[in-house]
């Protein structure tokens, strides 16, 4: 007897429906899976097996053949084993196939029967509505990551004994009560920096238009400290973005019973040995990478120089475009990259350079230039704020006020943002805008004319970078809710780029 159950796959972040066909019937005893599955798919024959007699169910030996459609894209992953199970539960006439068009179903079976967590739950609701399905059958374990979709009816299960008793008895098994509100807390503040208040400045703006930023100091200045709490000050994600960022890491399978659903601004900060597939994405199977993972975040460089300077230059085209266009020659696809690049670097090898605490420096000036020219200058110019960190003195270190904390910030940061909102009707930044949105928004006195020319002449601007402190400006006077971009918002822009 043939049957026919609905599931899904993805090709990056991008789900589509997969057609399970499974047919039993009289023959030497095999079970065969068809339609290009991976070794966890071509294991799964075991685990269904194992599965549906350890839940009670009679499993004759018979012929089993099942395809999963199309056949011709590849496909991976345990989360098939609950649809393989329920085809052959209907061929056999256990189950009743009435209902299983109206429902995509997804689970990893335990050899016990129990059904286990897998990825991508939430980009697979998102492809059964979009594909006008009535519901989703997903494990226990992913229900609150498969909610945030409205409007598709989500089954959540424990066992394969609870997915029969659904569609033989219409008994829909529910475990809502059992959840928690789920929150993520952050013990980050930035009230715990001492000093450092135009670094402080700095992250402040790049909070505000999601500008790129640039640090330059000596071993314990405070460059990783203070980036760990830029997401401090960042506007609290909305629904969106919760779910983007869901979908980005249900696909990496990095959600689990602690971290369900991403609440919290990602902050991604990768060794500088990880690899080019790891920071970019990629794979036999596609992956998203760091850049991805940072999608509505971060990503933190820290020691920057030290990456390879190929992989570096990999981050060009995903800084302007927002996203990254992977291309092999199995797959072709695009993955979100829309972050906040925070860079930070020591000023030579032994870290010393330029340090106004007495450490002398051993490079040579051939040494620190070598050292600093592994960044090269188109990523530089990318970066819209760049700021050289010094360390603190003794007395600094003991007598520093206490400095403001991350909700103070955050105040002005989302106060920031609102201007942004309504002024491009849409979640966008002031480091997003266009050449249209330029002339449009940042229209310039003739002292301020005067000023920024004169900076690009001393300072040889590219076109680039001369965008760029533009839009900072822009991004400073919202800060103080200015209207027009005036002489000292302009004065602060230039204070931020780099020198020589």
């Amino acid at each position: 007897m043939l049957s026919k159950v609905l599931s899904a796959s993805f090709v990056g972040v991008e789900g589509y429906i997969i057609e399970v066909e499974t047919d039993i019937s009289n023959g030497l005893p095999i079970f065969n899976i068809v339609g290009l599955g991976d070794m966890a798919i071509s294991e799964s024959k075991e685990r269904v097996k194992a599965g549906i007699k350890n839940s009670g169910f009679e499993f004759n030996p018979k012929r089993i053949v099942v395809n999963l459609s199309p056949a011709h894209i590849r496909k991976e992953g345990s989360s098939f084993d609950l649809s393989i199970a329920l085809g052959i539960l209907i061929s056999m006439g256990i189950v009743s196939s009435e209902k299983a068009k109206d429902y995509v179903i997804l689970g990893e079976l335990g050899l016990g029967g129990q059904v286990n967590r897998v990825t991508g739950i939430i980009n697979a609701v998102i492809t059964a509505k979009e594909n006008n399905i009535k519901g989703i059958v997903v494990p226990y374990e992913n229900y609150i990551e498969a909610s945030m979709i409205k409007g598709v009816d989500i089954i959540c299960v424990k066992t394969l004994k609870d997915l029969v008793e659904f569609f033989n008895d219409n008994k829909k098994i529910s475990f809502q009560e059992e959840f928690v509100e789920y929150e993520e807390e952050n013990d980050l503040d930035f009230s715990e920096v001492k000093g450092q208040y135009k670094a402080k400045r700095a992250m402040e703006i790049a909070a505000a238009g999601a500008h790129n930023l640039f640090m330059i100091g000596s071993p314990g200045a405070g460059k990783s400290m203070l980036a760990k709490r830029l997401p401090t000050i960042l506007p609290k994600m909305v629904e969106d973005e919760i779910i983007e960022s869901t979908k980005i890491f249900s696909i990496a399978g990095l959600l689990n019973e602690e971290k369900p659903i991403v609440l919290k601004r990602p902050f991604r900060t990768p060794h500088h040995t990880a690899s080019s597939v790891s920071i970019i994405g990629g794979g036999r199977v596609p992956k998203p990478g760091e850049i991805t993972l940072a999608h509505n975040g971060v990503l933190f460089l820290d020691e920057m120089n030290e990456f390879p300077k190929q992989l570096i230059e990999t981050l060009r085209q995903p800084l302007e475009d927002k996203e990254i266009s992977l291309s092999r020659a199995m797959y072709r696809v695009k993955f979100p990259s829309d972050f906040i690049l925070i860079g930070a670097s020591n000023p030579c090898k032994c870290g010393n350079y330029g340090d106004d605490t007495g450490r002398p420096c051993t490079c040579s000036e051939k040494e620190v230039r070598n050292y600093l020219s592994r960044i090269s200058g188109p990523i530089l110019d990318r970066m819209d704020l760049y700021i050289d960190i010094k360390r603190l003195t003794e007395d600094e270190l003991l007598n520093s006020s206490h400095s403001e904390s991350s909700e103070d910030i955050r105040n002005r940061v989302e106060k920031s943002r609102e201007i942004q909102r309504k002024r491009f009707g849409k979640t966008k930044t002031n480091s997003q805008m266009t050449q249209g949105d330029i002339k449009k928004y940042c229209k310039l006195g003739e002292n301020e004319k005067e000023i920024i020319k004169v900076a690009s002449e001393r300072l040889g601007l590219s076109a680039r970078s001369f965008d760029k402190i533009l839009k900072v400006s822009r991004t400073i006077a919202d800060l103080n809710e200015s209207q027009e971009i005036r002489k000292e918002h302009i004065l602060e822009a230039l204070s931020f780029r780099k020198t020589n």
